[in-house]
């Protein structure tokens, strides 16, 4: 699995936005988001073909946030593009 840079800005994007507020909090979604990122190897773990982001995939990591990734299904290679907020307009 490939965590591209733009995906690990995004996380730490999240992460300094929701500290403002709640530090733990902050740092426990991001944990809560790579993990599931993590979970990804297991082919048996739900994700969906994206309808907004053209040959990717997606997966719902939180209420809010959504991961966008590509999936080469012939030998299985995972890169995760970006972690995005529901209400964003992504891609621009």
């Amino acid at each position: 699995m490939v965590r591209r840079p733009e995906y690990l800005e995004d996380l730490d994007a999240i992460e300094a936005w929701i500290a403002r507020d709640n530090a733990a909090a902050a740092i426990d979604l991001w944990l809560l988001i790579d993990e599931q990122v993590d979970r990804l190897t297991d082919p048996n773990f739900p994700r969906r073909i994206s309808s907004r982001v053209a040959g990717a995939h997606e997966l719902v990591v939180h209420e809010n946030y959504i991961v966008y990734f590509d999936q080469d299904e012939r030998d299985c290679t995972l890169i995760v593009r970006a972690v995005v907020h529901v209400a964003r307009q992504f891609p621009a």
